[in-house]
């Protein structure tokens, strides 16, 4: 059995924050694979299902961020599971919006909700981060990641959330690479110009040393003129090297 923890804020005021995409995560990969409604238990909202040949238990702690490894904790000794069972899916400022990175163990980069976690299931866990963007200066992070997504987020976080729950088997695989790679590959495929007819056509460069009155002359043949002989006068004569 694995054990696939979304952390967020509980409650309405929350929903849309940038710090609740884990939450969004769950519910994303809980409708497209077909768990059960989601029930309350562990201090947590939780709902059971299968991806690919894996029982897995989807929790969403309902103890504010901060406390949430006291719910994951709680549902881990419950299910006499490792912390190799769990993946948490959580938001990432260090990277940019869309982008999705995965590793086990390591720190908490300043992140309450993985903290708690480190202190109440230690360190060895999988992690999925992803990215929400950095505001620009530390005293700004805490109003973004608590502020709601805005309109232009929305292109492309659902489609990375519909990558998330597709390739959800992957993760529970253990297949880390995979899955970032299958998430790379659909946000390209589906945000990214598609064709020639998407893309303005190429502009013709502009001859160098030359003025656009000058393209636009007819240039006369260079010839070679002999110095002399009756030929050699009329033609001076017709190309206007002849004297006057």
């Amino acid at each position: 059995m694995l054990l696939f923890a979304g952390l967020g804020n509980p409650g309405a005021k929350y929903q849309n924050n940038r710090h609740n995409v884990g939450f969004m995560a769950a519910d994303a990969i809980a409708r497209r694979h077909s768990f059960s409604p989601w029930t309350r238990k562990f201090q947590a909202e939780i709902a059971e299902g299968r991806i690919g040949n894996n029982k897995v238990l989807l929790v969403k702690p309902q103890t504010f961020m901060n406390l949430s490894g006291q719910s994951v904790g709680e549902a881990l000794r419950f299910y006499k599971l490792d912390p190799s069972a769990v993946t948490v899916f959580y938001d990432e400022i260090e990277l940019p919006g869309g982008k999705v990175r995965v590793k086990v163990g390591g720190g908490s980069a300043g992140h309450n909700g993985i903290r708690s976690l480190d202190q109440h299931i230690g360190k060895e866990y999988r992690r999925v981060r992803i990215g929400v963007g950095h505001p620009g200066a530390r005293e700004m992070v805490h109003g973004h990641v608590l502020g709601d997504f805005s309109k232009s987020d929305r292109e492309w976080l659902d489609v990375l959330l519909y990558a998330i729950a597709d390739n959800a088997d992957l993760v529970a695989a253990g297949d880390d690479n995979g899955f970032m790679n299958r998430i790379t590959l659909t946000l390209r495929d589906k945000l990214q110009p598609t064709g020639d007819d998407d893309r303005p056509p190429p502009k013709s460069p502009k001859p160098k040393g030359q003025s656009h009155i000058r393209q636009a002359r007819p240039q006369q043949p260079s010839v070679k003129v002999p110095e002399a002989s009756p030929m050699a006068a009329m033609l001076k004569k017709l190309l206007g090297k002849g004297e006057t």
